[in-house]
């Protein structure tokens, strides 16, 4: 009796249990991740009372920080003079009038700074403005 040697099977990869693994990092990342935004400068906004407007998609966030620091779209100026803030209102909206400006000011930033804001929004053209607040909390 002639008996045949028998080869060994060729290993193969089996992906599927890394694909699992790999889905659930992935889910786990999209749960951990918060979806607020953060601006470079700490701000401590003012409250109200009032539920949050919906966002536009077309906006330019403008950070005033307490010190009278500017942050426009996320990015600090080298600045805080009034022409550096014209150009960079300027470059964030492209030139597109639509664009809302929401001034992110922090509660005790002084006035004039917000009046800056206002004046080189206008200067470049954009009418559109908002003011950002955080939403007061209800008391127990």
């Amino acid at each position: 009796m002639k008996f045949r040697r028998r080869h060994p099977d060729e290993p193969e990869i089996n992906l599927i249990p890394f694909i699992d693994v790999l889905l659930v990092v992935l889910i786990f990342l999209m749960l951990s991740t918060t979806y607020a935004q953060h601006t470079v400068l700490k701000v401590n906004l003012p409250q109200t009372g009032d539920a949050p407007p919906t966002q536009l998609p077309l906006e330019v966030v403008v950070a005033v920080s307490s010190d009278g620091r500017y942050a426009v779209g996320g990015a600090p100026l080298p600045s805080s003079d009034a022409e550096t803030l014209r150009r960079a209102l300027s470059e964030a909206a492209r030139g597109r009038q639509e664009v809302q400006v929401v001034v992110a000011a922090d509660a005790l930033v002084a006035h004039q700074r917000v009046m800056t804001v206002l004046d080189a929004a206008r200067a470049v053209g954009l009418t559109r403005i908002a003011f950002a607040a955080q939403q007061q909390q209800a008391a127990p």
